[in-house]
C-alpha cells in the first residue's frame, strides 16, 4: 500500500522526540513492501538539526511552512492508498486533519496518529467544535503510541470507531550497545526537552536529587534549559543528536525517564526513551506510572521511584555490577517482546484487515 503520512518530522529529532518511533515503525513497514511518502514541514528550525539524511526507505517531502504550501500536499493524500495525520505537526494542524481526510480517496484507509493522546484528549474534551473531535467517526482507525485502556475508552466515546494502541519499541539497529563515552560520564544522566509539563517533575525528580546529593555528577540533556537555575554538580549539554542517544544511554551509571504530567497520570504510555536506554543496555530509572511492568519488570529490569527521595535511595544503592545486570535484563526483555519489528507487525495486521473490510462493504 501507498502510505501518505503526515507528520512533525522523520530526518529530525530537534524538539521532536516521536522521530524515533517514527523510523523504527515505517522502517519496518517499507520492508513489509509498504510504500512511504513522509510530509513534513520546514518549521521550528528542525531541517537545520537534522539526525539522518532521507532515507532510502522512504520519500520525505519538506514543505513550506506556509498555508498555501499546506494546501499542496494535502492535495498528494489523493495518492495515497492509507493517509495518516498525526498529532502535533507543530503548524497548521487543524488545517491538516480537515484537509488530508477530506482529499483521501473513499476507499483509502484514514488514521490518526496521537503521539501525546493524554494532551490531545483533554484539548477534545474543552473544545467541542475541534475538527479532530468532528472528523472522529468518519476516520476507520485512531492509532496511539501509548495510554492503554484509558486511553482507548476516551478516544471510544468521543466517537471514535476504533482506538488501538501501538506502543513505543525498541528499533535494534538504531539503538545497542556502544563503548562509553567520556563526554557522559556521570551517575545519573536525564535526556528531555524542557517543556511547561515537565519542567515541575523534572525539579523533583533529578534537581532535587541532585542537590541533596553533591557527591554524585548529574548530567542533563534536551533543548530549552539554558538559563535554567540548576544545582553546582549538574552539567547541561543541550540537544543531543538520536546519533548520540546510544552513548548517552551506555555510559552513565544510570539513566532516568521522567514523564510528562499527562502521561504520567494517565499511564500506559512509555516514552520513546525507556526503549532507546534499554536498547544500549542502560540502567533505567523511571518514575511511577501505571503498566510499567507490562514492558520492564520493576527492581530487576528497571528501577521505579515515586519521588525524587527514591531516586536518590536507587542511586546510592546502585553499583556498577548491579547497573550492568539491571541494564542487560532490559536489554534481553524489549528484545524478546518489544521491537519495531513487532510494532510493524502489528500495524500491517490492522491495515490488512481494514483494508479488506472496506472491499467488503464496496462489494456488497
Amino acid at each position: 500500500m501507498k502510505i501518505g503520512f503526515f507528520g512533525s518530522s522523520l530526518v529530525s529529532s530537534y524538539w521532536n522526540g516521536a522521530a524515533t518511533y517514527y523510523r523504527g515503525l515505517l522502517r519496518d513497514l517499507a520492508g513489509r513492501g509498504h510504500r512511504i511518502v513522509f510530509y513534513e514541514p520546514d518549521a521550528f528550525d528542525r531541517q537545520q538539526h537534522r539526525d539522518i539524511d532521507p532515507p532510502d526507505w522512504a520519500d520525505v517531502r519538506v514543505y513550506p511552512a506556509s498555508e498555501a504550501a499546506v494546501r499542496g500536499v494535502i492535495a498528494e493524500a489523493a495518492l495515497a492508498d492509507v493517509v495518516v495525520k498525526a498529532s502535533g505537526v507543530g503548524v497548521f494542524d487543524e488545517v491538516l486533519i480537515e484537509g488530508v481526510m477530506a482529499a483521501a480517496r473513499p476507499d483509502a484507509i484514514r488514521i490518526f496518529l496521537d503521539v501525546d493522546a493524554p494532551a490531545t484528549l483533554a484539548e477534545l474534551r474543552r473544545i467541542p467544535d475541534h475538527p479532530l473531535r468532528l472528523a472522529l467517526p468518519d476516520l476507520d482507525l485512531v492509532l496511539t503510541y501509548g495510554g492503554g485502556p484509558p486511553v482507548v475508552g476516551a478516544y471510544e466515546e468521543l466517537g471514535a470507531r476504533r482506538c488501538v494502541p501501538v506502543y513505543n519499541a525498541l528499533d535494534p539497529e538504531t539503538h545497542h550497545p556502544v563503548p562509553a563515552d567520556p563526554e557522559f560520564d556521570c551517575d545519573l544522566a536525564f535526556l528531555g526537552n524542557r517543556l511547561p509539563d515537565r519542567e515541575a517533575r523534572v525539579a523533583a525528580f533529578f534537581l532535587a536529587p541532585a542537590a541533596r546529593m553533591p557527591d554524585r555528577r548529574f548530567l542533563i540533556g534536551g533543548s530549552g534549559w539554558e538559563g535554567r537555575a540548576m544545582p553546582w554538580n549538574v552539567r547541561s549539554i543541550g540537544h543531543v543528536g538520536t546519533g548520540r542517544h546510544n552513548a548517552f544511554n551506555a555510559t552513565p551509571l544510570a539513566v532516568l525517564n521522567i514523564a510528562r504530567d499527562s502521561m504520567a497520570a494517565t499511564g500506559f504510555s512509555p516514552a520513546t526513551r525507556v526503549f532507546e536506554a534499554a536498547g544500549a543496555g542502560g540502567c533505567l530509572i523511571t518514575d511511577a506510572w501505571e503498566g510499567i511492568d507490562l514492558f520492564l519488570k520493576p527492581g530487576s529490569e528497571v528501577l521505579v521511584a515515586r519521588d525524587g527521595a527514591e531516586v536518590a535511595d536507587h542511586l546510592e544503592a546502585l553499583t556498577h555490577e548491579r547497573s550492568r545486570i539491571i541494564g542487560d535484563a532490559a536489554r534481553t526483555r524489549i528484545l524478546a517482546e518489544h521491537t519495531s519489528s513487532r510494532r510493524g507487525a502489528q500495524v500491517d495486521d490492522i491495515l490488512q484487515a481494514a483494508m479488506a473490510a472496506k472491499r467488503e462493504r464496496s462489494a456488497a
